[in-house]
């Protein structure tokens, strides 16, 4: 089951010329894949990425459990420019939360929505590394998001990043949460597009 565990390994696949990313969610301690992540936008925005920066366009990344199955959760990014907005549904029409890009700020991160539109949480990070926090109202630490070192040759001849989640925790609700703020980092900052 993808959300009742505590930590993630997320891999990004290896791609040249790649124009939608995925990711295979594994579970670090014993390197079982626990679902999968496929970005999956629509047909234009897909092919207007070969002239147009990604980070402007908008895209889905669907996670599932298993191939064939439905989506556990969705994560929607809109077009944006100075904020990204991305909305986390348990189903087509079910927003559970969204994120919320700061704009102009000088480190990187987003808040965390609820499905009123109330600040539930924050993911802080440095805007050069891959460092984060996923922070209750309290400033209480909820999980963490962190780059895997994944070799000299991936990291200087690909964009794919590797990185693991690990939850204070095991909730959940949570889990969601985090899974999807850490896969967001990848969509909203860290894709060079």
């Amino acid at each position: 089951m993808l959300l009742g565990h505590t930590s993630y390994f997320v891999r990004e696949h290896v791609g040249m010329l790649k124009l939608v990313d995925t990711y295979d969610i594994l579970d670090p301690d014993t390197g079982q894949r626990l679902g999968l992540a496929k970005e999956e936008p629509p047909t234009w925005a897909k092919y207007l990425r070969l002239i147009v920066n990604k980070h402007f366009l908008p895209t889905a990344v669907n996670v599932y459990e298993q191939e064939g199955l439905p989506p556990v959760f969705s994560i929607r990014k809109s077009p944006s420019f100075l904020r990204s907005n991305v909305t986390v549904q348990a189903a087509p029409g079910m927003a559970l939360g969204r994120f919320q890009g700061k704009a102009f700020a000088l480190r990187t991160g987003f808040r965390v929505l609820d499905a009123h539109d109330q600040q539930v949480a924050e993911l802080k990070g440095d805007w050069h590394g891959w460092n984060f926090k996923f922070l209750d109202g309290a400033g209480q630490v909820l999980g963490t998001v962190t780059k895997q070192w994944a070799g000299i040759g991936k990291e200087l001849f690909t964009s794919a990043d590797n990185y693991l989640i690990i939850l204070s925790e095991p909730m959940p609700s949570r889990a969601l949460l985090l899974l999807a703020a850490g896969l967001s980092v990848d969509l909203v900052f860290k894709e060079g597009g």
